[in-house]
């Protein structure tokens, strides 16, 4: 199943409306959000619970934070939890405020994120 077209319509809309210069390139069945080449958001089939996540890189010092949050949850692809990313189910971005807070904590941290390296070809 392919990604939520209309909670990425959403999250376009709130990165403009941020006044965020970003792109986006479909990955992995999902969709990712990057702002400077460094990966802030993406959208991410749950195939086990048949759910688009939210999936926000919030950074290390937020992620005490954004995990005690209701629906969000660790970011765990390979059975070791990813740090400083969280995913949030569809229950914790339902409204525009809500989804506007995880992308605004994504913006907050992106600047201190670092980019990976491109790879030579």
């Amino acid at each position: 199943m392919a990604f939520d077209e209309y909670l990425g319509e959403r999250i376009k809309r709130i990165l403009v409306e941020l006044k965020v210069d970003f792109t986006n390139k479909q990955m992995m069945g999902g969709l990712l959000f990057l702002v400077d080449d460094k990966m802030l958001c993406g959208i991410h089939f749950d195939k086990k619970k048949q759910l688009d996540l939210l999936m926000a890189r919030v950074g290390e010092e937020a992620y005490p934070e954004c995990i005690l949050k209701k629906y969000a949850h660790q970011m765990d692809f390979t059975g070791r939890p990813m740090k400083g990313y969280v995913f949030v189910d569809p229950n914790g971005f339902d409204t525009d405020d809500d989804l506007e807070y995880w992308l605004q904590k994504c913006v907050d941290f992106n600047p201190l994120a670092k980019s990976k390296k491109k790879r030579k070809k």
